[in-house]
């Protein structure tokens, strides 16, 4: 990829959209290629796969060419200055359109950005498009193909993120979890998906699916991308730590380890054997009886919060709505307050008796997805394994560290306490060299 200058050609490497965010930012700001470049790059990954995997729900090229020579031509204004981005296209954008992933949104423009966007704005990052979500980021499929393997889905609901990352078109993506929403994507396109503590990113500018758990988070190839982009969306630089000291790591296998598919049990039991080898103390963590509920009462507050945000599509649109959406409202609607309440009570002592959880340790080392990407593009994938932590509003991630009988990746996920971003990512950070990612 040619830069726009000819004092600068021959210092361009192929394939600027290979890079990550961090090695776009040292390359910009050390006048190696510009952000025009890696902008041109990006987009032409893009023209050439997205008839395949179809990540885009909207992209104005000329447009983010545009801000890009405006990038060139400025000073630097922060941590992000010439990187793209995309953006779940639940998360409003003043200059491209925000369609929900429902036809009732289609056109829809905002006024402004979202405050996640405008966080990374301010920080000089540049948006390159809207990445396809499920309808309303809800658990209805969408024509987004995995592209690793073009026949299996790539995960829901951050479906375009995920799959845009993995093939090369953009290093970093917003995503969005309510359930497992950037984390099984994330695993099944072989990437890394970050969900922080509830709340840590702010979510205005975001459509509400069930506000007790609404996240927004990140997708990228690598750890650092993730610190670069977490750094600077909640205000901390010191998010970025390297731990001289082995973490203490717990093997939690969840009251769904049976679920777990064969390359999903290996990949824990490997890891928590390569982890002690190398130093890490790993002990096992007995499941805490209560979390056999966990997975139907958050079924309740989930219906219900989603019917009740979608009111207003619900009686004026609601002939657009996927099956999915239509049975998830129906079954909303029918919950009572009384049902919905009890159940965010108990929650509510779930979140409390969490910090048992890390008593002895650091990080929790557990499963993420049951399996491989699922066949077809009907099913997005079991969400309950991320879901869970969710749930719990704790910070969790997945690395993608294994592969499974059809050499597709399988990640395993580390949960770290509330409010514990920095404990957790030192501590992906180690456990990731050792398997050669992050």
């Amino acid at each position: 990829m040619a830069a726009s200058s000819p004092a600068s050609r021959s210092a361009v490497p192929e394939a600027l959209n290979a890079l990550s965010a961090m090695e776009m930012v040292r390359g910009i700001s050390g006048g190696r290629f510009t952000a025009e470049a890696v902008m041109r790059a990006c987009l032409e990954r893009v023209a050439a796969r997205e008839p395949e995997v179809k990540a885009w729900a909207a992209l104005d090229a000329e447009k983010a060419l545009a801000a890009a020579r405006l990038a060139d031509r400025t000073p630097a204004r922060g941590l992000l200055h010439g990187v793209p981005f995309g953006v779940k296209d639940v998360i409003e954008t003043g200059e491209l359109p925000t369609a929900m992933g429902s036809p009732l949104y289609e056109g829809y423009r905002p006024r402004v950005d979202a405050a996640c966007v405008a966080l990374a704005r301010a920080a000089g990052a540049l948006v390159l498009g809207k990445t396809i979500t499920a309808e309303f980021a809800g658990s209805a499929p969408t024509h987004t193909h995995n592209p690793l393997a073009l026949e299996r889905t790539p995960g829901g609901s951050s479906s375009g993120s995920a799959a845009a990352v993995a093939d090369l078109m953009v290093p970093v993506a917003y995503g969005t979890q309510t359930g497992g929403s950037i984390l099984r994507p994330a695993s099944f396109c072989g990437v890394i998906g970050f969900k922080p503590t509830f709340g840590t990113f702010n979510p205005v500018g975001v459509k509400p699916a069930a506000e007790s758990f609404d996240t927004v988070g990140l997708i990228a190839r690598t750890l650092d991308d993730i610190e670069l982009f977490a750094s600077v969306l909640s205000n901390d630089e010191a998010m970025h730590v390297v731990p001289e000291t082995p973490p203490r790591v717990g093997i939690f296998r969840t009251h769904l380890w049976d679920t777990a598919q064969p390359e999903t049990v290996e990949a824990i039991e490997v890891a928590a054997h390569t982890l002690g080898s190398a130093g890490a103390t790993v002990i096992e963590i007995p499941v805490p009886a209560y979390f056999e509920r966990m997975t139907a009462e958050r079924a309740v507050i989930n219906a219900y919060e989603r019917a009740q945000s979608l009111a207003a599509e619900w009686q004026f649109g609601r002939d657009a709505f996927s099956p999915q959406m239509i049975a998830t409202c129906e079954k909303g609607f029918a919950i009572g307050r009384h049902e919905y309440v009890e159940a965010q009570i108990h929650v509510a002592q779930y979140r409390r008796a969490a910090a048992g959880l890390f008593e002895q340790v650091d990080v929790l080392l557990t499963p993420c997805v049951p399996g491989e990407a699922p066949q077809g593009l009907a099913y997005a994938g079991d969400p309950r394994f991320q879901e869970i932590w969710t749930m719990l509003h704790l910070p969790s991630l997945t690395l993608p560290t294994h592969r499974g009988p059809n050499g597709l990746p399988v990640g395993i996920q580390l949960v770290a306490a509330h409010y514990c971003e920095t404990l957790l990512l030192g501590a992906a950070r180690w456990i990731g060299r050792r398997f050669g990612v992050g």
